[in-house]
């Protein structure tokens, strides 16, 4: 172990990964540890162009007892070697071996009876993954999902016919930049020295993210298509994101409420894909990355992740059974339940000549709307909904 970038109590550690077809490859692990450990621990992914820098959202976890830890995936922030093309790969399935080798220290070397996995973005998506493939392996015991990236932000014809010429072009040429321009919008709302107030490493993740390229975009597609053909998650998965998404490419003040990355619909839409026991809340106000959006919603977020992972993460014994329940509190959603949302407008990625729409919130959730009709409304509460996955129509991609 070594003292992190972030000093203080943070350290971190090298995963040898071997070699690629670039060269050497290594991931990076970083850890906090609780001063009252619990034997639980909380394993963070981040999303694309990305890195772990969010020292509050350690904060969150180590207060309540949890050991943090953190993985620079591959060719990402800390795990960036000068030969590496940033944030590359062919498959989210590369990813598996530092996810397993970070599962393995957090369980057997340190000794912890349960895991909760936090991803962001990308990192929703590949945790939804992982935690699919290793469903009978007992590794798992909750997800996170913080905006997952279950579908492209773009119009019908980049995610169908264009999509899938990419993904033949993919196999002859994987690093050819695909002529993708992404907005700036996201992270000047973030940093410190546009319009933000967090402070983090440009060249780790710079506004405009890194160019996008085929193959990666070719294996972002086909994970997406897993997802949206139905997982199999055995453990309680949580998934939460903005009320709304932004739909311009020029910074505008609305841009501090919403999601001006991805479709917020779209991750409503795949939620019930999941698994067997899914919980959607959708937060008002909120940025892409939750955790990072304004004060107060930055205290509905954890509020909430605090009481569900009370209910359904804290309390479950190493390889306990799954609750099928929600709280009392709470009303299971059965497939009936589940109403699959109209399809928002498609949004361009950063192109300036798309037309201009409304920042209205996505269908099919009113805000702070209640499954309950005999619940008290609550103006301050998030859109929360739980139970029982329904899968998707047939209109999978």
């Amino acid at each position: 172990m070594e003292p992190d970038l972030l000093g203080g109590p943070y350290e971190c550690q090298t995963i040898d990964l071997g070699h690629d077809d670039e060269g050497p490859v290594l991931a990076t692990l970083v850890s906090r540890r609780a001063e009252r450990p619990t034997g639980r621990a909380v394993l963070y992914l981040h999303g694309f162009a990305d890195y772990f820098f969010q020292a509050h959202l350690a904060d969150f976890f180590v207060e309540r007892g949890w050991d943090f830890y953190a993985l620079d995936l591959r060719k990402c922030g800390r795990s960036l070697l000068p030969h590496q093309t940033p944030n590359f790969c062919r498959e989210l399935d590369e990813y598996f071996p530092e996810l397993d080798a970070a599962a393995g220290i957090i369980r057997d070397q340190d000794g912890h009876h349960t895991l909760l996995v936090n991803g962001h973005s990308t990192g929703g998506l590949l945790a939804a993954l992982w935690a699919h493939a290793r469903r009978d392996a007992g590794i798992v015991d909750g997800l996170f999902l913080n905006s997952p990236f279950f579908d492209l932000n773009a119009p019908w014809l980049a995610r169908r016919p264009l999509a899938a010429a990419v993904g033949q072009l993919a196999r002859r040429l994987p690093y050819l930049v695909v002529p993708i321009t992404l907005s700036t919008v996201y992270g000047q709302t973030l940093h410190v020295e546009h319009r933000g107030e967090w402070s983090y490493d440009l060249s780790w993740k710079p506004l405009a993210g890194f160019p996008v390229r085929a193959g990666w975009l070719a294996a972002i597609r086909r994970a997406q298509r897993r997802v949206q053909r139905g997982l199999d998650i055995s453990v309680p998965v949580l998934l939460a994101s903005s009320t709304r998404s932004y739909r311009r490419s020029a910074w505008q003040e609305s841009a501090t409420l919403a999601d001006s990355v991805l479709n917020v619909a779209d991750m409503a839409r795949w939620a019930p894909a999941l698994g067997r026991h899914v919980t959607l809340v959708r937060f008002d106000g909120g940025l892409h990355d939750l955790t990072l959006s304004g004060p107060s919603v930055r205290q509905r977020v954890f509020s909430e992740l605090d009481r569900w992972v009370g209910a359904f993460v804290a309390q479950t014994p190493p390889a306990a059974a799954i609750p099928t329940t929600a709280p009392p509190d709470r009303i299971p959603l059965t497939p009936a339940r589940v109403a699959r949302p109209a399809p928002a407008a498609p949004l361009a990625l950063g192109d300036p000549d798309a037309p201009h729409e409304p920042d209205v919130p996505n269908p099919p959730l009113a805000a702070n709307a209640r499954l309950d009709p005999d619940a008290p409304p609550d103006s301050n509460a998030p859109d929360v909904q739980h139970g029982r996955n329904a899968q998707p129509g047939s209109d999978v991609p």
